[in-house]
């Protein structure tokens, strides 16, 4: 089959273009950013997903789309951006589905759609996000809702990830990773909170095992992986991983707090996105992202790679090289970005 994957060259695009080629599929791919070398794509075409020329250029022979183009940091991007992006972008490629006659396709939304839902929060829960990110998120699955409201054989598989983390992702995990490795990491509280989170390979082959068993209309799955870890839990085992016996020690949640008012005054005088403020601080250690995986156990599913192991492959990969590579935030500008054809 040929399949398009928008986002192709991006953290979880990349994973997947590797593992739809592996099966025999010829993958087009559709980004902002060039691929690294390797990538296994029949095809690749530079151009944004806002932009409609691009996507039916890239479209053009496919028979199914994954649809993982996307504006998702939490620092950085204006609220009108995210929209563009995740919704307007999601329309523009169920237009040139339709244009192209493809009925078939799977699209990345995410578990920060609930937001404030009231536990617990499995598919059926009222949204309720609190973010920019995870609203428009959500403006896209309705994108795809109404899509396949209009039948004629439209079948739309949405997937949604919580924090999702594997070598070559330079986010959270990376951060605790390299804050526990120097010595800098220091646990607030009882840290008890769960904090869900998914390895980036399980992301990708439970997308795959739903993909092949998702035939009829609009159907959305959580993705977390199962059993879940405390933030404690999550440093402990980035801490054996590195040798060490502890990640670090244990101060006061009110402590820790005080000590991130400098980082956050530098913030709100520099806009300089730091790896210390007292949201970053709250955020790991006491607000809980606690999302449920049910429905998609109930096919048989189970990750193919425990938790743990999945943290320690991303340590020993970040010993191996990742320590000495520089992040690049993909973050798409406000806009619409055009490239000769």
């Amino acid at each position: 089959m040929r399949i398009l994957v928008t986002g192709a060259t991006g953290f979880i695009g990349s994973v997947l273009v590797r593992r739809l080629a592996r099966d025999g599929h010829d993958v087009v791919g559709l980004d902002l950013w060039e691929p690294t070398p390797g990538l296994p794509l029949k095809r690749f075409v530079r151009g944004d997903v806002r932009d409609p020329e691009a996507v039916r250029d890239a479209i053009a022979g496919c028979e199914a789309v994954f649809n993982l183009a996307a504006a998702h940091h939490d620092f950085g991007i204006d609220e009108a951006t995210y929209y563009a992006v995740n919704e307007k972008g999601s329309q523009r490629v169920c237009d040139a589905m339709d244009a192209a006659g493809i009925t078939r396709c799977c699209f990345y939304s995410s578990c920060a759609i609930y937001g404030d839902a009231k536990p617990p929060l499995l598919e059926d829960a009222t949204p309720a996000p609190t973010h920019p990110y995870g609203a428009s998120k959500l403006a896209g699955e309705k994108v795809f809702r109404a899509w396949c409201a209009r039948g004629g054989g439209r079948t739309a598989l949405v997937i949604r990830p919580t924090i999702t983390f594997g070598p070559n992702n330079f986010a959270n995990m990376y951060s605790l990773i390299r804050q526990v490795r120097g010595g800098k990491f220091v646990i607030a509280g009882a840290a008890s909170n769960i904090k869900g989170l998914s390895y980036v390979e399980n992301t990708v082959e439970a997308t795959l095992w739903l993909w092949e068993r998702h035939r009829n209309g609009y159907e959305a799955y959580n993705f977390i992986e199962k059993p879940d870890m405390t933030s404690r839990q999550i440093a402990e085992t980035i801490a054996r991983s590195l040798g060490k016996s502890k990640p670090g020690p244990t101060v006061p949640m009110w402590l820790a707090l005080l000590g991130a008012k400098p980082f956050d005054l530098v913030i709100a005088l520099t806009g300089k996105n730091l790896p210390i403020s007292s949201m970053r601080v709250r955020k790991l250690f006491r607000d809980q992202t606690k999302f449920e995986a049910d429905k998609l156990l109930a096919t048989g599913f189970r990750s193919p790679v425990p938790l743990a192991e999945g943290i320690d492959r991303m340590v020993k990969w970040y010993l191996a090289e990742g320590k000495d590579q520089a992040a690049v935030w993909r973050q798409p500008p406000a806009e619409v970005q055009k490239f000769p054809r």
